[in-house]
């Protein structure tokens, strides 16, 4: 019998999915099952995205161009000016999600066996995206004591070597939430240009910042603009999660040479996913507001929860919407289980993901549970005290010393 690639042997399974089936045989069974797991938002899409999909006035869904429509591109940059990054529509390239946008950036920028820095814990994803690229991740602990605040310099530069070819971000942080300083935005900046590296900047949820800071993105940075390539996504943004729309931004123009390439390989972004995208930027300001707003008050809802419950403890996220919480447990993927296969309470339990699952480094994240807080704050509430009721019962609790 022909044996599996060594490259699909490797790819790893999804954290936030691969307990899927346990969560649909808990359900089958009428438990009830609050998803704190995965990073798909209960907001509403924007009423212009939806009116613009309902009223599509066309006899053909045809090909779009490669690089997306111009009509979009030229939007865009409208919408990137906002937040003082200027581009042109020609600097854009339109993407089947964040996930191609970060996909074809490896294949153009990496050879078989290139490395990439990247902080971890981090979006588990980027590993199987290295993987599918033939490139490898290289990671840097950051730890839930400090915050999941970036290493000194020093730590970075031990992992440097001649097969280094790039540093990896997602700003603000998916799964942590954390937000980078503009300190540590120029420590990043400072070691590409030394070292003449690229810089992947992951920043899909530039909406979703929880303080005064200014944010920093890396097109912001100067004297690496032909180092940066940009992921972003409307997924989150606009709750299109579906659509598929993403883009890859960048001033390389050989980068976007390479790119397109590939682009041109598996044709054109979604058409129907395009116009859906192109109207959201017509959202009115009411409703950037009022998801914002949502946001902020589930943070407060889940975090103030979260370390009120005995032995768990999670940092202030100050971006994003997820959080990385530290649990009294022997193993976090055991307990997320065991939530699902043999805990209930009054018929109701809940899912997440096991930290474990975003590093690499064998060990790390045993205890910890990635909590995405896109529940209203009702359901919040309640998933914090089945959270209460499982962990008093889970067999596996570990106390603190």
């Amino acid at each position: 019998m022909p044996q599996i690639s060594v490259r699909g042997l490797e790819m790893p399974e999804s954290p936030i999915r691969k307990l899927a089936p346990l969560a649909a045989a808990a359900k089958k069974r009428g438990t009830k099952v609050y998803h704190l797991n995965i990073g798909q938002p209960d907001l509403p899409t924007p009423k212009v995205a939806l009116d613009a999909i309902r009223n599509i006035d066309r006899t053909i869904l045809e090909y779009s161009p490669s690089q997306g429509y111009l009509s979009y591109r030229t939007k865009l940059v409208d919408y990137y000016a906002k937040y003082n990054i200027n581009v042109t529509p020609e600097d854009i390239i339109i993407t089947c999600g964040g996930s191609e946008a970060v996909l074809f950036a490896f294949m153009s920028c990496l050879n078989p066996g290139d490395e990439i820095i990247v902080p971890e814990p981090a979006y588990a994803n980027y590993m199987a995206f290295a993987i599918s690229a033939g490139a490898k991740i290289r990671t840097i602990a950051t730890t839930i004591e400090e915050g999941f605040s970036l290493p000194k310099v020093e730590k970075f530069e031990e992992l440097i070597n001649d097969r280094t070819r790039a540093i990896l971000i997602c700003n603000p942080n998916n799964p942590t939430g954390y937000l980078y300083t503009r300190r540590e935005m120029h420590q990043i900046r400072d070691m590409v240009k030394k070292y003449d590296l690229y810089l992947f900047s992951d920043e899909v949820y530039r909406e979703y910042i929880y303080t005064g800071s200014p944010y920093i993105s890396a097109c912001h940075l100067e004297g690496i603009e032909q180092n940066v390539v940009l992921i972003d996504s409307v997924s989150k943004r606009y709750s299109e999660c579906g659509i598929r729309i993403g883009a890859l931004i960048t001033k390389n123009a050989e980068i976007r040479n390479a790119v397109m390439k590939f682009c041109q390989a598996r044709l054109s972004p979604p058409l129907i996913g395009q116009i859906a995208a192109e109207a959201s930027l017509d959202a009115d300001e009411e409703y950037y507001r009022n998801v914002y707003d949502e946001y902020v008050e589930r943070r407060k809802c889940l975090i103030d929860g979260l370390n009120r419950i005995p032995g768990v403890y999670s940092p202030i996220p100050m971006g994003a919407f997820y959080t990385v919480a530290k649990l009294p447990v022997d193993d976090s993927e055991n307990f997320c289980r065991w939530c699902l296969e043999e805990f209930s309470y009054e018929n109701e339990t809940i899912m997440m993901a096991p930290a474990s699952g975003f590093y690499t480094t064998p060990g790390a994240g045993y205890n910890q549970v990635r909590i995405a807080y896109v529940l209203n704050k009702e359901d919040l509430t309640r998933a914090l005290f089945i959270l209460r009721k499982a962990l008093e019962a889970y067999p596996g609790r570990v106390e603190d010393e």
